[in-house]
């Protein structure tokens, strides 16, 4: 435990994480990388990936993060388990906190923290993760190709879950809480001109039924609190995600939905030294892809950063 210094210091795993691992270690800065709390990030609870370049085969998300980690390593990354619970970036150097003792002073750092899909809290929800149902429909929605399935939510990430998912399922239910959609009303106006979506009004989700997989839904009225259940294969959640950004609330600039703002066309943020990438600042794509693409752009930039710096001082 205590104190150390380093040149690069990467905070959180996953695509944006390890690839930003593999630039910063091969340009010689030999970054420090804490896995956070889900090493591996999203990835690691999605069964099959076949939308990632370089698989033709396809390949599970959790044996795709262990290859991005090895690669990582390979170079000389210093990967360490541990979540960053704390950060001083009054720098720099920057200094972060680890949960379990340590105490890293940083020349740049490189965050790559994700961010978590929310969920409606059901058990049945949770048990029936990745064995039917998901939060991304891009990600998954080949899998239920000809299938019946239904999309939660009401806003435009719902809207357009809906409408992907209509051009590759023959039935898209559409369960929205309300009596009234909170998309914009050219997507509102997509989803119900499309046939084979039918939007389920004033309706909630009691539970997802099945035992080993997605067999249906037992819906509830929230108006007159009528019961029915639904015969499907796929539940997909689409009330939006969560970036883990809160540690960095006091020194970074971040939009009304908690997604670190940085600088158009770059990875930097606000704060001198401080770069983010991934999921932590992209609220539109999220794909294991992109991630890694701004994983990159992250690392290059730190490398640029670091070394106009020391042309500075020298």
């Amino acid at each position: 435990m205590g104190k150390e210094k380093t040149k690069c210091l990467i905070i959180g795993s996953g695509p944006a994480g390890y690839t930003a691992a593999v630039y910063a270690a091969r340009a010689g800065l030999k970054p420090i990388l804490y896995q956070g709390d889900q090493p591996g990030g999203q990835l690691t609870i999605t069964t099959e990936v076949e939308n990632y370049p370089g698989y033709p085969e396809g390949i599970t998300g959790p044996q795709m993060m262990t290859d991005f980690m090895n690669q990582a390593k390979r170079f000389g990354t210093d990967i360490r388990f541990g979540y960053v619970n704390k950060v001083d970036f009054s720098g720099p150097p920057h200094t972060v906190y680890v949960d379990n003792g340590d105490v890293i002073e940083a020349d740049s750092i490189i965050i790559s923290t994700g961010a978590s899909a929310k969920w409606l809290g059901l058990e049945s929800e949770q048990r029936l993760n990745s064995k039917g149902v998901s939060a991304c429909a891009v990600c998954d929605g080949f899998f239920f190709r000809g299938m019946d399935v239904a999309v939660v939510g009401a806003g435009d990430t719902a809207a357009e879950e809906a409408s992907y998912l209509a051009k590759l399922c023959k039935k898209v239910y559409m369960i929205v809480r309300r009596d009234e959609m909170r998309a914009s009303l050219i997507m509102q106006k997509r989803v119900q001109s499309l046939e084979n979506i039918e939007i389920l009004w004033n309706t909630s989700t009691e539970e997802v039924l099945g035992k080993d997989e997605v067999e249906g839904a037992r819906l509830v009225n929230n108006v007159t609190g009528e019961k029915s259940e639904i015969a499907i294969q796929g539940f997909f959640v689409a009330i939006g995600h969560k970036p883990n950004t809160d540690i960095f609330k006091d020194y970074l600039d971040l939009d009304s939905s908690g997604y670190i703002i940085t600088e158009k066309g770059s990875t930097r943020t606000n704060v001198e030294g401080v770069f983010a990438s991934g999921d932590a600042q992209d609220n539109i794509y999220r794909q294991a892809v992109t991630a890694a693409g701004s994983g990159c752009m992250a690392a290059l930039d730190a490398e640029r950063y670091l070394a106009e710096k020391e042309l500075a001082v020298g």
